[in-house]
């Protein structure tokens, strides 16, 4: 008999014979999840437990004919249906889409303890343990009806790609452990270039935030890098966290990198805001367990040399002490972020645009893709999100873009991860427990 107010994880080791349990507390959230949103997010005191908050809506897929729910005004297809877990887009500039089908890379070391073994089970219920695919497919619309006609395997043979830039003819593919270059020539279907790596990139056999994901700058001098903690709160030493938790500056001609930014848990959306200068900002996931209300996930500008906080403090000064020895000059020096984005709302894409194509109020602003919570009771994210901008800054509150990713039994039928306008009055929102890239528009 299951409980929706406990779940139980069973997890057998096969090589010892041993059987572990793992029983998920009833705590829950006591405020409104707007209330994490915003500049100013309502930071309630600390709630830790022996055990965590485990409210996993399991993957079950879109039924035949199903689809999510648009805003008002918008109408969505499928672009391209039954893919093989897809998480971020790359629209190239004759219109291709290239893909990145992705999962994590075995991690043998994360995978090691009992606490480890159970947040495996959770997140293989939640839909994201999955055989990597470790390609990046082309997409192509020729006759501009809204849904490719046309899929090719770009690139094969990667490891656990994620992130994916083009600079002129060189297109940068971020995998879990390196980023490589290509040269790219304009409809292409299939890259014949055998690329170079330029890049190592912090990996191994722990490698718990294993998305590497990219964004060129506007001159396209430089190319950032977003790259995760290798823990929630460096449980396992802050030796283990080195090059981690920042954002990397990396030379696209010579694949030399310096930390840009420091302190940031998960940064995986990255987009540059146009007005009033080019100015790079992030979608960062926060910390876990210590309560449903706390710590919103959240977009900010990214300032270069700045620290943002983890693992010592979170959206700002404020201290977890759960993170032992602490640092208070760091601390100190933490930032505030600019936007909160919910309590474990899990926001992985980010785009940032002056001209969507879409209708007001979806114009100019930000499109945030929430893949969705597990550490949060009620649930919160799975959907897409739109934050206005008015002059390079967030003005006002989220307005929901899509929706419907859960059932009303509470289960998956989609998680929404990267997103980006198409260039041709369309937003390409990749679900990849629906193995589907939706394809928002204006409705007719």
């Amino acid at each position: 008999m299951r409980s929706r107010n406990m779940l139980i994880v069973t997890l057998l080791v096969i090589g010892g014979g041993a059987a572990f349990t793992v029983v998920a507390c009833t705590e829950k959230a006591t405020l409104p999840l707007e209330a994490s949103f915003g500049p100013t997010p309502t930071l309630p005191p600390p709630n830790p437990g022996l055990v965590p908050t485990i409210n996993i809506a399991p993957a079950v897929g879109w039924p035949a004919g199903q689809r999510p729910t648009p805003a008002p005004g918008l109408a969505v297809n499928a672009f391209a249906a039954g893919l093989d877990h897809p998480r971020n887009l790359l629209v190239l500039p004759n219109g291709d889409v290239l893909v990145a089908e992705s999962s994590a890379p075995p991690q043998p070391d994360e995978a090691a303890s009992i606490r480890g073994m159970a947040m495996r089970a959770v997140m293989a219920r939640a839909g994201a343990v999955t055989q990597s695919a470790n390609r990046i497919t082309l997409l192509r619309d020729a006759d501009g009806d809204g849904i490719a006609e046309t899929r090719m395997a770009f690139l094969e043979n990667l490891n656990s790609p994620y992130g994916m830039a083009l600079i002129g003819d060189q297109l940068f593919v971020a995998d879990t452990d390196a980023i490589r270059r290509y040269h790219y020539q304009a409809g292409q279907p299939r890259m014949t270039d055998p690329g170079a790596r330029i890049t190592e990139l912090p990996a191994g056999t722990r490698n718990h935030h294993w998305t590497k994901n990219l964004q060129a700058s506007a001159d396209g001098r430089t190319l950032y890098v977003a790259i995760g903690s290798n823990s929630n709160v460096a449980e396992n030493g802050i030796e283990a966290e080195a090059g981690r938790a920042q954002i990397w500056a990396v030379d696209p001609t010579t694949g030399a990198h310096r930390p840009y930014a420091t302190g940031l848990r998960n940064p995986v959306g990255m987009a540059i805001s146009p007005r009033p200068n080019p100015v790079l900002w992030a979608a960062v996931n926060e910390r876990d367990e210590i309560g449903s209300d706390l710590v919103p996930d959240y977009m900010t500008s990214v300032r270069e040399g700045g620290f943002y906080g983890w693992p010592y403090s979170y959206y700002g000064r404020n201290v977890d002490t759960r993170v032992q020895p602490q640092d208070a000059s760091l601390v100190a020096r933490a930032i505030v972020p600019d936007y909160a984005l919910g309590a474990h709302t899990a926001s992985l894409g980010l785009a940032i645009t002056e001209a969507s194509g879409l209708p007001a109020p979806f114009a100019a602003g930000a499109f945030v893709g929430q893949h969705g919570s597990w550490n949060r009771r009620p649930a919160s994210g799975y959907r897409v999100v739109f934050i206005p901008f008015v002059e390079g800054r967030p003005q006002g509150g989220p307005v929901d873009v899509l929706t419907g990713f859960l059932d009303a039994d509470g289960n998956a039928r989609g998680r929404p991860v990267g997103v980006t306008p198409d260039g041709r009055n369309g937003l390409l929102v990749a679900d990849d427990v629906g193995n589907v890239v939706w394809r928002v528009t204006a409705a007719r």
